[in-house]
């Protein structure tokens, strides 16, 4: 895989490159952009698979970047590398696919050169191409979540539930869980296509629903795939629902 990167500062983009060059798979193009406009430039003439891409550029500033690459059908994968965490959201719009905060380590930095394979770009293309009018805005297909490794964006595929605990909700994905800032009756909205709630706590994707149990105790409960040894909870308001859903699954 070709990686082109894009940081103002020289000995940025020099540990990038090192830290690129340590890994298998992946071949740093000897030609650099230290701006938005070389960056476009470069990625005309050399068609990488993968541009790391600072934020904050003199000129047309990485987001900008992003966006002209974003107009191209054979857009590169795009992985931001930048000191500025506040920057996430706006990353989305311009169909990111991964958010790395400085210093970069070596072990996300792989993490992050992994999601953003070729398969997965045209997916990710829909990213952010929202019209003016938040009502129209189409749901994500990531999510960010602040961790320790920087900013994580988890594909909406992986996530097995959400659940609300006083001001934050727990996100459980196939690789782990992360907290978010986020109300649970906003996810619904967004994503009540691909999750159904089953408590008034919790929301479950609709894809993972294995089975419906009852206990001993007359309570119900959800098994999930990819969830082996864990249930949920099941609320008896939301029990009529969740055997309608499953009828038709």
């Amino acid at each position: 895989m070709k990686v082109l990167i894009a940081d103002d500062e020289p000995l940025a983009r020099e540990r990038l490159a090192r830290l690129v060059g340590s890994l298998p798979g992946y071949k740093v193009l000897p030609e650099m952009a230290s701006n938005g406009h070389e960056a476009l430039q470069l990625v005309q003439e050399h068609h990488p698979d993968i541009v790391l891409l600072d934020i904050r550029m003199p000129g047309l500033d990485g987001l900008q970047t992003a966006a002209k690459l974003c107009e191209s059908p054979e857009a590169p994968a795009v992985v931001f590398c930048t000191a500025h965490g506040e920057y996430a959201l706006d990353a989305f719009a311009v169909s990111a696919v991964g958010y790395l905060l400085k210093p970069v380590r070596s072990e996300a930095l792989e993490e992050a050169l992994a999601k953003a394979q070729r398969p997965n770009r045209m997916q990710l293309a829909s990213l952010g191409k929202a019209t003016a009018s938040g009502d129209d805005m189409p749901a994500r297909s990531h999510i960010s979540a602040r961790t320790r490794k920087g900013i994580e964006l988890i594909p909406i595929e992986d996530v097995l539930y959400f659940i609300a605990d006083h001001k934050y909700v727990t996100l459980r994905h196939v690789n782990g869980e992360v907290l978010l800032d986020e109300p649970l009756k906003a996810l619904e909205e967004e994503f009540g296509d691909r999750f159904v709630r089953i408590h008034r706590n919790a929301l479950v994707a609709r894809s993972r629903i294995e089975c419906l149990q009852r206990t001993s105790m007359g309570h119900f409960e959800l098994c999930l795939k990819d969830l082996e040894g864990e249930t949920l909870t099941v609320s008896r308001r939301h029990v009529p629902g969740v055997r309608r859903l499953m009828d038709r699954l």
